[in-house]
């Protein structure tokens, strides 16, 4: 039997709605010679979908069917969650697990995460401004994104690299680069239109194997896009690596600032430091904002944290979105620009 040859055609096999292979996903359990004969080859996946499970078993059967040494018994078998597991086997209820203790992201020096309560405030368009303007402070390389918005991934579209997809080293993935960043994202490794139906445990393993697999190659800092809420990824990121500081966003609207005071009090319940408040989608100067007014100040003042940059509602910052080329490399000298690169200066600070 030739595991490593039996592994390189696995390797072809992706996972059904996603660019990544099951090797790679570290799905594949088991490659072991049969004692009458052939191979036994089992994958282990998380999914109750049956028709998924059989569709992944005849996907991998095909592929290894032309390989000598058969024949391939393929087993495609749900893993449980831990929890059940150890239920199922005591017959009743599991001891309660210990808190997890966060660590810190192999090759990176800080972590902050950029959040709110609310959707629709901006977060990841200023992650990504803000990832941009820390490069002019840290080096070209130096600064890394992570999008942990596993529901609604838009960072590849905002960053230019919409369609495509990361390569491994073997045992970790390697970040895309563009802007002269380190770039990953759950959208690079799974088809552009494909829901991302999963529960907590699911987002829980994707945060987790981002902290630990991929190979950031020595960031000094990691600027991470949380999505909205205070549910499973923005607890589950806190629960396993340490952050150095959250940005809170909002708009000037009460209504949305009243939403973020609640996803920065989680922070605060959680021990991560609050570094300050961002006011997106404001008015300019000497004209009056459609989402109306204060709403950042007063957030600011509620938290006791300080106010670390307006950004102006400004068509170039959604343009700069939509081509991948963030406002503050496309339109350096406006307005926005300069309220990103305040931004950064303040994180630095």
């Amino acid at each position: 039997m030739d595991k490593e040859a039996i592994l390189n055609v696995l390797k072809r096999v992706r996972y059904p709605g996603y660019t990544r292979d099951i090797v790679s996903f570290g799905l594949v359990r088991e490659v072991s010679p049969r004692p009458g004969g052939g191979v036994l080859v089992s994958v282990c996946v998380t999914t109750r979908d049956e028709a998924l499970q059989e569709r992944l078993q005849g996907e991998i059967a095909a592929a290894l069917s032309p390989l000598p040494g058969g024949p391939f018994e393929v087993r495609v078998t749900r893993e449980e969650p831990s929890g059940q597991a150890s239920r199922a086997a005591s017959g009743g209820s599991a001891a309660p697990a210990a808190a997890p203790v966060p660590g810190r992201v192999p090759g990176v020096a800080r972590v902050i995460a950029v959040a709110s309560g609310k959707g629709g405030v901006g977060k990841s368009t200023v992650a990504v401004n803000l990832a941009c303007a820390l490069v002019r402070h840290c080096g070209a390389g130096r600064v890394g994104l992570l999008d942990c918005d596993m529901h609604g991934p838009s960072v590849p579209l905002m960053t230019g690299l919409l369609g495509r997809a990361p390569e491994t080293d073997g045992e970790n993935i390697l970040p895309l680069e563009n802007h002269g960043l380190r770039i990953m994202s759950l959208g690079f490794l799974m088809d552009e239109e494909a829901p991302v139906v999963w529960r907590g445990p699911m987002i829980m393993k994707a945060i987790r194997q981002f902290a630990s697999q991929v190979a950031w190659g020595g960031v000094d800092v990691l600027v991470v896009d949380l999505p909205p809420g205070t549910g499973d990824a923005p607890l589950s990121l806190a629960q396993t690596v340490q952050l150095d500081g959250v940005v809170v966003v909002t708009t000037p609207q009460p209504a949305a600032a009243g939403v973020a005071r609640r996803g920065a009090e989680l922070f605060r319940k959680l021990g991560v430091p609050l570094l300050g408040v961002v006011e997106n989608m404001g008015g300019s100067p000497g004209a009056a904002s459609i989402f109306g007014s204060g709403g950042g100040e007063a957030l600011a003042a509620q938290l006791g944290a300080p106010l670390l940059a307006q950004i102006p509602l400004d068509a170039s910052v959604r343009e700069g979105g939509d081509t991948g080329l963030p406002v503050v490399l496309a339109a350096p000298e406006g307005a926005p620009a300069q309220a990103f690169r305040k931004l950064a200066a303040r994180v630095v600070d």
